[in-house]
């Protein structure tokens, strides 16, 4: 696979998973240290300062944990100049772990260059040298289409939910929010209402 060069910063958990996206992007590429980030305000500081210059990437694992880091980052930067790329749940073990994590899913590490250049493009990236695609213009999807595609405020919106986004390969720990921010920004209205099944095909 050859390897692209897209204009914002990513930022992940540690230097097993910047390995492993050095092989498939052209980026400056930071770490996290897992949790560390709670404790380094200079590392956030910096996080906060490369967001300002040229964007940045979350890219963090989609286990609990993962989440917990990403939206740490959320709350820090503001959402102008951060984008917010998502692994989808896939379960197993890194070679070289002796035993998977706790939730037993692969982390950024273990995905394939094609899943991690698809998970980027879906985020937004930039891809420099490419063209990039427009959307056309629409009424931007609303929490209240996701009530009426059952996925939030009703009985079973939850299950409903997570077997959405098992769907469309996105982690089960994402939030309706965030959902809703993803199909904003890489469907059009047209086709997110369609995915949801409100319109017909």
């Amino acid at each position: 696979m050859v390897k692209v060069q897209i204009q914002e910063a990513i930022v992940v958990e540690g230097r097993y998973d910047k390995n492993a996206l050095s092989q498939v992007v052209d980026t400056l590429i930071l770490e996290t240290d897992g949790f560390g980030i709670f404790k380094n305000q200079p590392k956030m500081k910096l996080l906060g300062q490369v967001a300002q210059k040229r964007g940045l990437i979350v890219l963090t694992d989609s286990d609990g944990a993962g989440f917990v880091i990403r939206n740490r980052i959320k709350g820090e930067i503001p959402p102008q100049y951060v984008k917010h790329a998502y692994i989808p749940d896939q379960y197993g073990k890194e070679k070289r772990k002796r035993k998977g994590g706790k939730e037993g899913k692969l982390g950024v590490e273990g995905m394939s260059p094609e899943i991690l250049q698809q998970v980027l493009k879906r985020a937004g990236a930039t891809f420099l040298g490419e063209p990039q695609e427009r959307h056309p213009a629409g009424q931007a999807l609303s929490k209240t289409d996701l009530y009426l595609a059952g996925l939030v405020g009703g009985a079973n919106s939850h299950e409903k939910r997570v077997q959405f986004l098992h769907a469309l390969q996105l982690p089960e720990h994402m939030s309706a929010n965030a959902l809703l921010d993803l199909l904003n920004t890489f469907y059009t209205p047209q086709e997110a209402k369609e995915l949801l099944g409100l319109e017909k095909t």
